[in-house]
């Protein structure tokens, strides 16, 4: 038995906090991993795990520059390092 995708209408992926966007997108590896949703739904799926992801590197990236604004602080790079990626 397949499962259909839902059609109440997703959130916009830019409104999602960091969190929310690895929710669903654990949710969406989770329902492609069964192997129960059709092919139509999982290219569906697929593709809005994709915007997920870069979602999710792009709030990641920035992060990162906000703690590396924060260690560096007024006084410059004296004494800190980059942060390594993750």
């Amino acid at each position: 038995m397949t499962e259909k995708l839902k059609s109440a209408p997703l959130p916009a992926v830019e409104s999602l906090s960091f969190e929310a966007a690895l929710k669903e997108l654990e949710g969406i590896v989770g329902r492609l991993e069964q192997g129960e949703v059709d092919l139509e739904d999982s290219i569906a799926l697929y593709e809005r795990g994709q915007e997920l992801k870069a979602h999710c590197e792009k709030k990641l990236k920035s992060a990162e520059g906000r703690l590396e604004k924060i260690v560096l602080g007024a006084s410059g790079p004296a004494g800190t390092e980059p942060m390594e990626p993750l």
